[in-house]
C-alpha cells in the first residue's frame, strides 16, 4: 500500500512538473488542448493518491480478531477456491509465497463472504465456495 502511495506522488509531481515546463505555442488551440490533458493527468493522480491513502489508513484501523469464527472485516478467509482478506480492496498479494486477494467488504464477493462460518458455501460467478476455515 505504501509503494502505491509513493508510486501516486511520483506519477502526480511529474505531471505538475510537466504542466509548469509547457509553453505556450503559436498554435494556441494545440496549447489548451495539451493543458487541459496534462489537469486531466494531474486530477488523475490526486485521486490516485487520495485513495492509497484512504485504503493505507483503513488497513491500519483494521480489527484482527483471530478467535472469531465468523467473517467479519479483518477476517482471512480460507476457501476451497482461494484465500481472501476482508480489508479493502487490493488486489492479490504474496504473503510467504501464497496468494491472498484482498478484498473490501463492499464487494460483491466481499458481501457475499460477510457473516459466514466455516462450513458455509455459497456460489459467485457460477463458482461453488465453500468457507473452510476463518481466522
Amino acid at each position: 500500500m505504501e509503494q502505491r502511495i509513493q508510486t501516486a506522488e511520483v506519477a502526480l509531481q511529474q505531471a505538475r512538473e510537466a504542466s509548469n515546463d509547457d509553453t505556450k505555442s503559436s498554435a494556441g488551440d494545440k496549447y489548451e488542448t495539451s493543458r487541459e490533458m496534462m489537469q486531466q493527468d494531474i486530477d488523475r493522480n490526486k485521486r490516485l493518491l487520495m485513495d492509497a491513502q484512504e485504503n493505507l489508513r483503513l488497513l491500519k484501523v483494521i480489527e484482527i480478531n483471530p478467535d472469531s469464527e465468523i467473517v467479519k472485516h479483518g477476517s482471512l478467509v480460507y476457501t476451497n477456491n482461494g484465500t481472501f482478506y476482508i480489508s479493502v480492496s487490493a488486489g492479490q498479494l504474496t504473503v510467504d509465497g501464497k496468494a491472498i486477494f484482498a478484498i473490501s467488504p463492499s464487494s460483491p464477493i466481499g458481501k457475499l463472504l460477510l457473516d459466514k462460518k466455516k462450513g458455509d458455501a455459497f456460489s459467485f460467478n457460477d463458482k461453488k465456495f465453500v468457507v473452510e476455515a476463518v481466522a
